[in-house]
């Protein structure tokens, strides 16, 4: 059967449509709006995306995504820093950002430990979180996904850090099971933040 399909534009989808989420019609959706924008919308949107790649880097001291030295987190003088929360991903800082109750420092692991699809410790950033434990860190949170690979996580670095002398504990189980924290709703993460446990 004959392709009719303009070629950029069968580009244009193809790119949309390998974004995590979307599929093929939603992909064709929002390529025709980017097809109906101004081109002065279209040049900054582009611009939008090649700046962020760019100019985005990892945080010298958590990890967190960053257009500076350090992050926004790491550079207050306003959060505490005997407290550091331990997340999966960027996304999850923004998560618990969003419920404000938490007014210590993060570091952001950039995934779990995941045999099966071949992650172990070393490619994840535990290597820089032991490396802040000599600035008078006295809790480490432990807020990974409540998956396998979250718990396997928390309590393969909970090891690690007992012997330090540092407090390790884990969020509650107001996330639900096999949930991520960036859908969890504020109620639900200030009530995991509160009711966290030893590991």
């Amino acid at each position: 059967m004959p392709n009719y399909i303009v070629a950029p534009l069968d580009t244009l989808v193809d790119r949309l449509e390998s974004l995590p989420g979307i599929g093929h019609k939603t992909a064709q959706r929002l390529a025709y709006h980017i097809l109906n924008m101004s081109e002065k919308d279209a040049r900054a949107f582009a611009s939008a995306i090649t700046d962020a790649h760019e100019k985005i880097h990892y945080c010298r001291d958590c990890c967190n995504l960053t257009d500076g030295e350090l992050c926004p987190v790491c550079r207050s003088d306003r959060r505490d820093r005997t407290i550091i929360c331990v997340v999966e991903e960027p996304k999850d800082v923004f998560a618990l950002e969003r419920a404000g109750d938490f007014t210590g420092l993060y570091h952001v692991l950039h995934g779990t430990i995941s045999p099966l699809a071949g992650v172990g410790p070393d490619q994840l950033k535990i290597k820089e979180l032991l490396a802040r434990m000599d600035s008078g860190v006295q809790e480490v949170i432990m807020a990974t996904n409540p998956t396998v690979e979250g718990d396997a996580t928390a309590l393969y670095i909970a090891r690690l850090l007992r012997p330090l002398g540092v407090r390790v504990t884990r969020l509650a189980y107001g996330i639900p099971v096999g949930g991520d924290l960036e859908y969890a709703d504020n109620v639900t993460l200030q009530r995991a933040l509160e009711g966290r446990r030893d590991l």
